[in-house]
């Protein structure tokens, strides 16, 4: 019976024909099990594709978004705002599980399967690391979701998620440390890093992993894990192959747009249409810009009444996974942590002086030079939070920081996410325990 479920999942992945759009939809055509590289490309690009848009939910429960009671999918959404994980009303929107390991049943198939029947070539090469690449990303954004932020003095202890590495449709597993998903991140990240090829890619196909993208995957999990020399290493390297940064001073265009100077890597739906019709931004966040002289505020924000709403986010143009900025940003805070303080203040400067008018600038570089290194790290946060609203990052960085406690007022009524609460770590889906007796 087992073999038999497992054909019969491998066979759907069968493909003839794939669209134009910049995100490509997989028109099946036959059932075929996938053997050469074009039909491995195509699995792949499925895999993309199916990524989970987890990031426009997780912004629900931060800092930067207030939700607008009278529309059509407030009750949806509401109870993620409430930071209600567990005895969801129906009606609620569920945190993605099945889709998750959706994506890691293709790249799962690619790898035990398709490095058998591709005919070796630099494709196969690349699809490979490719796969092995999204499915560390998956596990890194999983754990990272449903485990403790990473705490080496007790990650081998904490409760992670479940690692399934094979195409079997019928294991039930247990969850595994957030250490060991951690050990399978880096794992699939060094075996991608062995085969990987393309050193760049450009749009309209930089949804997919390439050498620069993985270094700033390494950059970002080493940040999480507070290993600030490798943090800093990987930093340089990506910035070593795409350092470039978007000047706002001479461009309209969102740094976070997937045609940016600055995407290294487009796939996640980090803000998408229906979170964004259902909320404004915060009064934290609003009040956290200098209007006159952040040239990012316009570009972000567009008034609507006494509110302001969110216009960086909405529509597939402003995917984003990783981006040249970032790798400033990482750069600029383990420099901090390393007593490396001149250093620091360099980084982020560079990435200001593509925010500010010149006038905001100069001001801006007095105030930083004069600052010691718990000033300056206040500051620097402050930044992140105005550089990457509404990215999918506050949540994450929420979690890694302080715990900061929030409060949502919804429908008249007040809600606390207290410091350090545990619901800073969220609960598995109820969906996913129902069908799991082991989570």
């Amino acid at each position: 019976m087992r073999k038999f479920t497992t054909f019969i999942a491998v066979a759907v992945l069968s493909f003839s024909s794939i669209g134009c759009d910049r995100f490509l939809d997989i028109q099946p055509e036959g059932k075929i099990i996938p053997v050469t590289a074009e039909d491995y490309r195509k699995v792949l690009t499925s895999a993309y594709s199916k990524y989970p848009i987890h990031r426009s939910l997780v912004a629900l429960r931060t800092d930067e978004l207030n939700v607008d009671e009278n529309t059509s999918d407030f009750i949806a959404y509401r109870e993620i705002a409430m930071w209600k994980d567990s005895n969801n009303d129906q009606s609620t929107i569920e945190f993605p599980w099945v889709s998750f390991y959706s994506v890691v049943f293709y790249l799962n198939q690619i790898i035990n399967e398709g490095s058998k029947t591709m005919t070796d070539s630099p494709e196969k090469q690349q699809i490979l690391a490719e796969a092995y690449a999204l499915r560390a990303y998956v596990y890194f954004d999983m754990v990272n979701l449903y485990g403790k932020p990473y705490n080496a003095a007790t990650a081998s202890q904490d409760r992670g998620v479940p690692i399934n590495l094979e195409i079997d449709l019928e294991q039930v597993l247990k969850p595994s440390s957030v250490q060991e998903v951690y050990d399978q991140v880096h794992a699939d990240i060094k075996k991608a890093d062995d085969m990987m090829v393309e050193q760049k890619q450009t749009s309209p196909i930089n949804y997919r992993f390439s050498k620069v993208s993985l270094l700033a995957f390494q950059a970002r999990t080493a940040l999480y894990q507070g290993d600030w020399t490798k943090a800093l290493d990987y930093s340089d390297q990506a910035l070593a192959i795409k350092g470039e940064l978007s000047n706002l001073n001479t461009s309209s265009q969102a740094p976070n747009h997937f045609t940016s100077v600055e995407s290294i890597m487009a796939l996640d739906n980090a803000f998408n249409s229906a979170v964004q019709n259902l909320s404004f931004a915060s009064s934290d966040l609003i009040l956290k810009y200098n209007t006159a002289t952040d040239k990012r505020f316009g570009i972000y924000f567009e008034k609507n009444g006494s509110k302001y709403k969110v216009i960086k986010g909405g529509s597939s143009d402003f995917r984003v996974s990783f981006r040249t900025s970032e790798l400033y940003f990482i750069k600029s805070e383990v420099l901090v942590k390393l007593n490396r303080l001149d250093e620091a203040k360099e980084a982020l400067l560079k990435v200001l002086k593509n925010r500010y008018t010149p006038t905001g600038f100069t001001s801006i570089q007095a105030e930083v030079n004069v600052m010691n290194a718990t000033e300056f790290m206040s500051f620097m946060m402050d930044e992140r939070f105005r550089e990457f609203a509404l990215e999918g990052q506050r949540w994450f960085d929420l979690r890694r920081l302080n715990q900061k406690k929030i409060i949502h007022n919804i429908n008249g009524q007040e809600y606390i996410l207290q410091q350090n609460d545990v619901r800073y770590t969220i609960d598995f889906p109820k969906s996913a325990k129902k069908n799991n007796p082991y989570l």
